[in-house]
């Protein structure tokens, strides 16, 4: 053990470059955890969500795990960023109750579209089409992004754990005797001050506790086992291939794969660039480094995932908790992307998480991320405006992608009527006049 441990580790180091980074493999696989802890959710909704579609739980659950160790592996070892990847929450409600229970395609139809979607999401990403999607986006608009992703991952933890619910006046406080609540706040305080403190680790220790809290005092359902048989892919393995080609060439096909094309492109660079931001990750221009190999992970994921047989793969925003506890480098995302793959043997303990200890965390990561706003010059009304859109409408719409529409339709306008015409380039003129013809003629 004495001269293979320093061995492993400098495998690591030279793979994943810690130093350079300035973080360690106990730092890097920590935060790991700490990402997967906050994601382990999507095993089970994702199975849930596709199910409603008339596809098998068991196997579905199966490749929501796989594609989430090939996803997060690819993006570790290709890109050495520490963020996860997952099918995505949206994209999966788009794929069950829009293309199969709303237009009445079969479940085969849609997994079919999620694969081409992927194989062109490669093509973009190999002529550089996407990379530059993301360069072209002003400074200020990446700013905005991080604040509003973290805005919107905070009203997720506080809306999945009841602190907010639908109300008479849209939204309202939740019911703060409940029991479960309670539990969520006191997760609230407790990771609060270990991050106060500057505990390392204290986003997993804070959900460790909670979790061991809920189940002891009977709020929350413990584990009925450990360690379970993996489930089995054979129902929906490959079946992405078995559609009949006039369906392939059909106008709705066209429709439904740019319908993913257009969430999954925005969705993924948003989260790109806001965690991306959080970790100062972005170079001196405000430029991802590693763009391309980044997205390309990302592409090569949905479409490994539509084979296997799960919706569109994306990065995952929940990535920020893994960044929020040091994860600096794909060392984070490769120790995420492994806990995916075990999962099919553990699923009863992974799965018994309870929202309340991981509510906590993503309401923590949203203050961390609202840092950005004081970048944000809000004595220029065309930087303020547009900036101030992209971050509030992330939470409202509930979607990162409309987010950046509206921040960069409105920095664009702004910009050209007030004669700022060099703030512009032509990739937003072009960006913003294909949003508006979207919003005419797909809603």
């Amino acid at each position: 053990m004495q001269v293979t441990q320093p061995m492993n580790k400098g495998i690591l180091e030279k793979v994943f470059k810690l130093s350079e980074h300035n973080t360690n493999v106990k730092t890097e696989i920590i935060a790991g955890i700490t990402t997967f802890m906050t994601m382990a959710y999507i095993l089970v909704v994702n199975a849930n969500i596709l199910s409603d579609a008339g596809m098998d739980k068991s196997a579905v659950f199966a490749a929501t795990a796989i594609a989430g160790f090939i996803g997060s592996c690819a993006m570790g070892f290709l890109a050495n960023y520490p963020i996860a990847l997952a099918p995505g929450m949206g994209l999966n409600a788009f794929f069950a109750y829009t293309v199969v229970l709303g237009m009445g395609y079969s479940w085969q139809f849609a997994l079919c579209a999620v694969l081409i979607e992927g194989i062109i999401f490669i093509l973009l990403t190999l002529t550089n089409v996407r990379e530059k999607i993301i360069d072209c986006i002003p400074d200020i608009l990446k700013h905005a992004v991080t604040a509003g992703i973290g805005l919107f991952i905070a009203f997720i933890g506080l809306s999945n754990a009841g602190v907010v619910v639908n109300g008479a006046t849209i939204l309202a406080l939740g019911n703060l005797k409940d029991p479960l609540v309670l539990l969520t706040i006191f997760g609230l305080l407790l990771a609060a001050i270990l991050i106060a403190k500057n505990v390392k680790g204290a986003f997993l220790l804070a959900m460790v506790v909670v979790s061991a809290i809920g189940m002891m005092g009977g709020l929350v359902a413990a584990p009925e086992a450990i360690v379970s048989s993996a489930p089995s892919l054979k129902p929906i393995f490959m079946k992405a291939l078995s559609v009949p080609v006039d369906q392939i060439f059909s106008l709705d096909m066209v429709v439904v794969v740019f319908t993913f094309l257009f969430v999954d492109l925005f969705d993924t660079v948003g989260c790109l660039v806001g965690v991306a931001s959080k970790g100062n990750m972005l170079d001196e221009n405000g430029k991802l480094p590693k763009a391309k190999q980044a997205l390309f992970a990302d592409a090569v994921a949905t479409t490994t995932g539509a084979l296997l047989g799960t919706s569109t793969v994306t990065a995952y925003v929940e990535s920020a908790a893994g960044i929020g506890d040091g994860g600096r480098t794909g060392l984070t995302a490769v120790t995420t992307g492994t806990l995916f793959l075990l999962s099919l043997f553990f699923a009863p303990v992974f799965t018994a998480i309870p929202t309340q200890a991981t509510a906590p965390v993503l309401i923590l990561v949203g203050v961390m991320m609202a840092s950005s706003l004081t970048k944000i010059d809000f004595s220029d009304f065309t930087n303020a405006i547009p900036a101030f859109l992209t971050f509030t409408m992330m939470p409202l719409a509930y979607s990162i992608a409309d987010g950046i529409i509206f921040g960069i339709i409105s920095f664009t306008v702004l910009k050209i009527a007030t004669n700022k015409k060099k703030d512009i380039n032509i990739s937003l003129i072009i960006l913003s006049i294909l949003f508006i013809c979207k919003f005419i003629f797909l809603g």
